[in-house]
């Protein structure tokens, strides 16, 4: 599958396929909580191992989709080129999530790298649909480590929104807030006091939920072993001038 021009859509099927089996659909369900609709059964290295093998490729990545089956629009995710997202992909894609795996894919491969990252991070936040929102916070949680270069101040408004949503106990919404606060407090020194003020107030809510989001992400964040990033880099590692 080295030539983009002749790779067709049944070759990728007849691909992915070869890599599934029904052993690998019950492990997903009973392990992962994975259980969509028309899927081989394939694991996310097998995937991305043929991701890496296709290349980027926008046009597959679409007719992946538009196949509707699941394992090819995991691939979707990882071959289409999130400098070409639009919005309304964006909401094609994320109207179409089956479980939280497909979600964390696309807003991690996708979304988060998308120009439209932020915007759509926000809204999507507001969203009732459970994976809907889930994105929302996935990718603010990718959104951390994909974008280098973002200021501290771009990630204020994923702070509120934090805290405004702490109170869906949903388990996939709830996992992504908490993922969303933790990823913020490893980004850089400031960002993780700024996380722990969070979580500290999230304590103060009287709200089970909200609690157990403060608590785990207390436990990551206040860890001296924890390993925290420095981005941006032109403030938290600035360059030695030669003398």
């Amino acid at each position: 599958m080295n030539n983009k021009e002749e790779i067709k859509v049944d070759d990728v099927l007849e691909a992915l396929s070869a890599l599934g089996s029904p052993e690998t659909i019950k492990t997903k369900r009973d392990k992962f909580g994975v259980a969509p609709k028309n899927t081989f059964g394939v694991f996310q290295k097998d995937i991305n191992m043929l991701a890496k093998e296709i290349g980027k490729n926008n046009d597959l990545a679409i007719a992946l989709f538009e196949t509707e089956h699941y394992d090819a629009q995991i691939l979707t995710s990882k071959i289409f080129n999130p400098k070409h997202l639009t919005k309304d992909l964006m909401e094609q894609f994320v109207s179409s999530f089956q479980t939280w795996e497909a979600c964390d894919s696309f807003s991690m491969k996708l979304f988060a790298r998308s120009p439209f990252a932020i915007e759509k991070a926000l809204e999507w936040s507001h969203r009732e649909a459970e994976f809907e929102k889930r994105a929302g916070f996935a990718t603010m949680a990718a959104f951390c480590m994909a974008n280098k270069k973002a200021d501290n101040d771009v990630f204020e408004p994923f702070f509120d929104a934090v805290v405004r949503e702490s109170w869906d106990n949903r388990i996939y919404v709830r996992k992504s807030v908490n993922w969303a606060l933790r990823n913020m407090g490893k980004r850089n020194l400031d960002l993780n006091y700024r996380a722990i003020d969070t979580a500290h107030a999230l304590l103060q809510m009287h709200n089970k939920t909200a609690q157990w989001i403060a608590n785990n992400a207390l436990k990551e964040l206040t860890d001296d072993s924890m390993r925290r990033s420095d981005y941006p880099r032109s403030i938290y590692r600035p360059k030695r001038k030669m003398k």
